[in-house]
């Protein structure tokens, strides 16, 4: 049971939802695209072009997954050669269009996931909800369904997910939520700490009368030479200075440090 749940998903919006099994994501995806709707309070703005991805998609349909996607995309408002076109288009890019004649009832668990999946994006919706869409599928339909995502979200549409792989789209989504007993808390994205700045070594020994080129410091080295610490980055214009002073600096070695 969900209580107190405020959950804004603006057009374009990307939005991961996470939880404990059993803890109420999928009634929350339910809401949001439809399927129920809440006991009490509302919810306001839905697109007329939703579409639902379900954990769990029912394949004892007497139709080819053909017709049951043409039979879909008309229900979307497409004509009927739209829709099988479309319908053939999106079973392409999944794989699976070598099934397209195959009755829903024969096909494996991945193929009717892709057809699952198929249904959602045939009419291009304007939100798009998915419950664990990616499980059952194969790599290259997970690639094509993250691709597919993206393509959506770029074309202004919302799409709220919930996938049990914590690397699916890491670092995309604009909103992460996570399911906590009855209420929704915002989950903070942990930024990873920046990697050290490389750094490079120089030993360089000036002409007699020489001195250290102005904005460079150094420490005398063992040899008499200088050692120069410097950022990566700049070891080049650390050298061309060095070098291009008068009298020139000889340069004895420059190493990149672990």
């Amino acid at each position: 049971m969900l209580r107190g749940i405020c959950l804004e998903v603006p057009p374009g919006a990307l939005v991961r939802i996470e939880g404990g099994n059993g803890g109420g994501k999928s009634t929350l995806l339910r809401l949001v695209a439809g399927i129920d709707a809440p006991t009490e309070g509302r919810v306001r703005g839905r697109p007329p072009r939703t579409a639902y991805v379900p954990e769990r998609f029912p394949v004892a349909l007497p139709l080819t997954a053909l017709s049951y996607l043409t039979h879909l995309g008309r229900v979307h408002g497409l004509g009927r050669a739209e829709a099988a076109r479309r319908a053939g288009h999106w079973l392409d890019r999944f794989g699976a269009a070598g099934h397209a004649r195959t009755p829903m009832a024969e096909l494996s668990k991945g193929t009717s996931q892709k057809v699952a999946v198929v249904q959602a994006l045939l009419a291009g919706p304007q939100l798009l909800v998915l419950d664990e869409a990616w499980t059952g599928l194969d790599a290259r339909a997970r690639c094509e369904l993250d691709l597919a995502v993206t393509e959506r979200t770029a074309a202004g549409a919302a799409v709220v997910f919930v996938d049990h792989d914590p690397a699916r789209l890491a670092g995309v989504p604009d909103a992460h939520y996570r399911v906590e007993g009855t209420g929704l808390t915002p989950v903070t994205p942990v930024v990873a700490a920046s990697p050290p700045e490389p750094r490079v070594r120089i030993r360089a020994a000036a002409a007699p009368g020489g001195v250290l080129p102005e904005g460079l410091s150094g420490r005398p080295g063992p040899d008499g030479a200088v050692v120069l610490t410097v950022d990566a980055a700049r070891s080049d214009e650390v050298l061309r200075t060095l070098l291009g002073a008068r009298p020139p600096w000889h340069v004895r070695t420059v190493e990149e440090l672990p």
